[in-house]
C-alpha cells in the first residue's frame, strides 16, 4: 500500500509499505477513506518529538470502511464507515473507567520510554512516535486499529467526510479546550491560535455559552475566519495582547484562556523569539511557551489556562508565580476523544456545529509532501488539508 512517512527533519515521502495486518484478536483494518494533516504533525516533521524513525507512517486524524476485524471484536463488522480517535484506548483500565481515555494504562507498549520523559505514560497515539507506541499512522491507503471495539465510532448517515472526519482529534480537541474553562453566561473566553483547533474551540465556547470571545493570532485569513465565527479578533503582531486584553475587558483580563498553540509558538518581539528559538534549536527546551506564558499573564485573578496546545517536554521561564498567586487554575491532556464522540456526532447532525469550516485543501495522498509543505508555511492560505488515499 502507499503511505506517508517521515523520511526525515523537514522531510516526508510517500512510500510502498506492507499492507497491515490482523495482529490481535481485538484488531480491526480500516480502508482509510479520508486523512488529515494535523498541527502537531508539524511536531514530528520539525523534529521536536523524540523517537520519531525515518520510515515511521504518520497521521492520527482518519476514517474509513472497516475490512477486518478480529475473533474478538464484536461492535463493528467489515463494510462499516467509522472514525478512528487518535488516542488507542482498552475500555477496561483504570484510566479508562475514568473516561481519561488518552491516559490508557494497556496501550502503550512502550510505556518506558515515555516514562523516562514524563514520569508516567499516556495512552498510545497513532502515528506519534515509538515513546507513544510506535504505531503505524493513518496517512496511508490502510490502517491498523488496535482495540476496535473502544476506539471507532460508526457513522450511518450520509454525512460527508469532511463533516465528521476531525471527530478524530480536533473537534473534540476544541471542544474539551472550551469544556475545561468551565463557561458561566457572560464569561469572556479568549483563545491563542486560529488554527483548526483554535478555530474549533472558539465554536465551541460560544457552543458551550460563552457570551465573547477574542481570538488572538497573527495571519489575516486565519482571523477572518475566527469573526466569520463571531470572535473579536487580535493580530498580536500589531498589538500588545496583554494591554489590549486588558482594554478589552474593562482592565479585568478573560475568564478563561485557551493555549491552542503549543511548542512552536511564535512572539513579535525579536529578543524573546530569538531566546526561546535557539534554546530550543539546541535542545536546552524543547517547546516554546509564548502563547502558554501570555495566556497565563492575561487570565483574569482566580480564572481558568486550558492548555490544548501540544508540548512535547521541558519549557522555560515558566510564570509559575503568576499561576500560584493570583489563584489560577491550570487543565490540561490529550483529548479523551472517545468521551466526546457521540455528544459531538449528535451536534454534528443537528446542525449546531459544522468542522468543515476548517477544510482548506483537499488532495491525493500522493500529495502529501506538497501538503506538508504548504501547511507548514502557511501557503495558499492554508488551514487544514483532507488527503485522500
Amino acid at each position: 500500500m502507499k503511505a506517508n512517512c517521515f523520511a526525515g527533519r523537514n522531510t516526508v515521502e510517500v512510500r510502498d509499505v506492507p499492507d497491515p495486518r490482523i495482529l490481535n484478536a481485538r484488531d480491526a483494518i480500516v480502508r482509510v477513506s479520508s486523512t488529515a494533516i494535523c498541527g502537531s504533525d508539524l511536531h514530528l516533521l520539525d523534529g521536536y518529538i523524540p523517537t520519531v524513525k525515518r520510515g515511521d507512517i504518520l497521521g492520527h486524524e482518519f476514517m474509513g470502511e472497516v475490512v477486518e476485524v478480529g475473533p474478538a471484536v464484536t461492535k463493528l463488522k467489515a463494510g462499516d464507515r467509522v472514525v478512528v480517535p487518535f488516542p488507542i484506548a482498552c475500555g477496561a483500565c483504570f484510566a479508562c473507567e475514568a473516561d481519561l481515555y488518552s491516559l490508557c494504562e494497556n496501550s502503550n507498549p512502550n510505556a518506558g520510554m515515555a516514562e523516562k520523559l514524563m514520569g508516567h505514560s499516556p495512552a498510545g497515539i497513532f502515528g506519534y512516535s515509538h515513546m507513544l507506541g510506535g504505531f503505524a499512522g493513518g496517512q496511508a491507503e490502510y490502517a491498523r486499529v488496535p482495540f476496535a471495539d473502544v476506539g471507532p465510532i460508526k457513522i450511518e448517515d450520509d454525512l460527508p467526510d469532511e463533516k465528521v472526519l476531525f471527530l478524530s482529534d480536533v473537534l473534540p480537541t476544541g471542544f474539551m479546550g472550551a469544556d475545561m474553562c468551565d463557561i458561566k453566561p457572560g464569561d469572556t473566553i479568549a483563545v491563542w491560535g486560529a488554527g483548526a483547533v483554535g478555530l474549533l474551540a472558539v465554536a465551541s465556547a460560544f457552543l458551550l455559552g460563552a457570551e465573547r470571545v477574542i481570538c488572538v493570532d497573527r495571519y489575516g485569513y486565519r482571523l477572518r475566519k475566527a469573526q466569520g465565527l463571531g470572535a473579536e479578533v487580535l493580530d498580536y503582531s500589531q498589538a500588545d495582547v496583554l494591554d489590549a486584553l486588558r482594554d478589552m475587558t474593562g482592565g479585568r483580563g478573560p475568564d478563561a484562556c485557551v493555549d491552542a498553540v503549543g511548542m512552536e509558538a511564535h512572539h513579535p518581539t525579536p529578543a524573546m523569539y530569538a531566546y526561546d528559538r535557539a534554546k530550543q534549536a539546541t535542545r536546552l527546551e524543547t517547546d516554546r511557551p509564548y502563547a502558554l506564558r501570555e495566556a497565563i499573564m492575561a487570565c483574569r485573578n482566580g480564572g481558568v489556562v486550558s492548555v490544548i496546545g501540544v508540548y512535547g517536554g521541558m519549557v522555560d521561564k515558566f510564570p509559575m508565580g503568576s499561576v500560584m498567586n493570583r489563584s489560577l487554575t491550570i487543565r490540561t491532556g490529550q483529548c479523551h476523544v472517545q468521551r466526546y464522540l457521540e455528544p459531538l456526532l449528535g451536534r454534528i447532525r443537528e446542525g449546531a456545529i459544522d468542522p468543515s469550516l476548517v477544510v482548506s485543501h483537499t488532495l491525493p495522498l500522493a500529495d502529501a509532501p506538497r501538503a506538508f509543505e504548504m501547511f507548514k508555511h502557511k501557503q495558499d492560505e492554508c488551514t487544514k488539508v483532507v488527503l485522500k488515499p
